[in-house]
């Protein structure tokens, strides 16, 4: 009997490593999804993404552009928040900070990483990804592939036909402004966000969740972000260029822009980008977008982005997109082109990720800062101390001044 036991335990050991070896993936996923919005430490994860979900790998450039190296500066010791003075330092650890990178005039001035960043390290962009689906659409449009962004998107994506996106302009995509139905409460586990969470866990089709999306507002009147939109554009990409977004964005900006290394998207199980917030490259290339959008485009003499992409992607255009209070949009900055314009009048705009991801253009001081983080407090409640994107950008804002003095 005792040898009968034995037996039955080393086979039931062996079906359990052998289940944990072939769903290693999918556990380290839903063990990944689990610790989300928990306050649980995050930046051992926002590194391994690889190791949760399929990928599709843009290559490094042959011919890489590395940035030219200034003086470098030290930070400001503090910044005034609120009427307040808080300590840089104790600001930077506090959101976990990995990265923190600053240019002048394209060169660098300030790097610096902790926890598990790094210079070669690939970090997640959360919905820092969002810009770069946008340079997509405006690299389709420059090549002819789209006509006009005044076309509904559903004219190019069939299987959106009949959905909340049938017969909406690309440009109101673009600017978070479709219409359809979105709930984007992170600690709301019966949000849409969090719906699309348990897809993203199963690994199924992304394509088939944005069909199934129904309208709310009439388009192009309502500012409201949602991931949704920026997955509606990736299929627009993807349609249009008859290639992956992964492939379209390493011939066309990769590649022409001489990214140091290599970097992936995440996907689902049928090869699909989680275009909303599934990029991963390093500090020094996500710097690259924001210096290509701060020269308008152009990048070592070639115009790659058309100029008057750039400025409409960074000009609100609407009542519902300007930024300040407004009854026409959920939040209080302005929105572009799947980018983020902030209050004061500055011209000052960035891309945004969960966690406190930023790639930060600041036209005026000629500055592109880049922070990346792994805040373990955001969004454990509603106030702007759970979240600290207000108080991130009057750190960019004092860098800005005083590096200029």
């Amino acid at each position: 009997m005792l040898k009968i036991s034995m037996t039955i335990l080393i086979i039931v050991l062996v079906v359990l490593a052998v289940a944990g070896f072939v769903f290693r993936q999918q556990i380290g996923r839903g063990l990944y999804q689990r610790s989300l919005f928990s306050g649980a430490e995050q930046h051992h994860h926002f590194v391994r993404q690889s190791q949760y979900f399929p990928i599709a790998t843009l290559s490094a450039s042959d011919e890489p552009h590395i940035f030219p190296a200034a003086s470098s500066i030290g930070l400001p010791a503090d910044f005034l928040y609120e009427g307040e003075r808080v300590s840089t330092e104790a600001f930077l650890v506090e959101t976990d900070t990995a990265a923190l990178l600053v240019l002048r005039d394209g060169e660098l001035i300030y790097e610096n990483y902790w926890l598990t960043g790094g210079r070669d390290v690939k970090w997640l962009a959360h919905s820092v990804s969002k810009s770069f689906v946008s340079a997509a659409v405006g690299l389709a449009l420059r090549d002819g592939l789209i006509s006009t962004i005044e076309d509904p998107i559903s004219d190019y994506v069939p299987a959106l036909k009949g959905s909340g996106y049938d017969g909406v302009r690309i440009k109101d995509v673009l600017q978070m402004s479709s219409g359809i139905r979105w709930t984007e409460a992170y600690a709301d586990p019966k949000s849409d966000i969090n719906r699309f969470g348990w897809t993203m866990f199963m690994g199924h089709s992304y394509n088939e969740f944005v069909a199934s999306m129904v309208r709310e507002n009439e388009p192009g009147t309502f500012n409201r972000y949602t991931g949704m939109d920026t997955q509606a554009l990736a299929m627009l990409v993807t349609a249009v260029t008859e290639k992956s977004l992964a492939a379209y964005l390493e011939d066309n900006l990769w590649h022409p822009m001489g990214m140091e290394s290599d970097a992936y998207w995440t996907t689902d199980n049928e090869g699909t980008a989680l275009a909303l917030g599934g990029f991963n490259a390093t500090a020094r290339d996500y710097a690259k977008l924001g210096e290509l959008y701060r020269r308008q485009g152009e990048w070592n003499g070639v115009q790659i982005l058309p100029a008057d992409w750039v400025r409409a992607s960074v000009t609100p255009d609407a009542p519902h997109l300007v930024p300040g209070e407004n009854d026409l949009s959920s939040h209080s900055m302005g929105y572009g082109y799947q980018w983020w314009l902030l209050e004061g009048g500055r011209g000052d705009y960035s891309a945004i990720g969960i966690y406190n991801q930023f790639i930060y253009v600041n036209p005026e001081h000629s500055m592109v800062i880049v922070k990346l983080s792994a805040n373990r407090r955001y969004a454990q409640d509603s106030s702007p101390s759970s979240y600290r994107e207000a108080e991130t950008f009057e750190l960019f804002r004092e860098i800005a001044v005083r590096l200029q003095e």
